[in-house]
């Protein structure tokens, strides 16, 4: 298989993870069947609700996106920057503003990474050794690690409204 095939087939299979998840549900089926008006009801023993890990979420995101394409951006303390704050409560008009900005900025990464111009595997030139790819695969797990712990809590909460 010639180089260019080899990054298209790369490519394709980046943009299957952060578009469709893969082995884990989409973020699209997520936000599609959770009630947007449970995205600030607590769970007994979590210290967070659906509306501050999909923040969490958008944050994280965010912050890779930057990361990977601008060499001026300064990531937010660890882990304080990455979370709002504990007492922050969501609504649904806070739950519908992450989840635009959370897609804006995955097309983002997708557009990066879909771009031929884009070599997936230089080093970052301001980072320590991180590629795009890296980047775009941290950005598939991260969100695929904590859509399965919302659609935890969308079972717990929809069981107690």
């Amino acid at each position: 298989m010639a180089k260019d095939q080899k990054d298209d087939s790369v490519r394709k299979h980046v943009l299957y993870l952060l578009r469709e998840g893969g082995a884990h549900m989409s973020f699209e089926d997520f936000v599609g069947s959770f009630p947007a008006d449970l995205c600030n009801r607590k769970i007994d023993g979590l210290p967070y609700t659906a509306w501050q890990v999909l923040e969490h979420m958008r944050l994280a995101q965010w912050d890779i996106l930057e990361f990977s394409r601008d060499a001026s951006h300064v990531s937010p303390d660890f882990p304080k920057g990455y979370w709002p704050d504990p007492e922050e409560s969501g609504s649904v008009a806070l739950w519908q503003k992450t989840i635009d900005e959370f897609r804006n900025d995955l097309k983002q990464m997708e557009a990066l990474v879909e771009d031929p111009a884009t070599d997936l595997y230089a080093r970052i030139p301001h980072g320590d050794g991180q590629t795009i790819l890296c980047e775009a695969l941290l950005t598939a797990d991260h969100n695929a690690y904590h859509l399965g712990a919302l659609a935890v809590m969308a079972r717990i909460v929809k069981s107690g409204s």
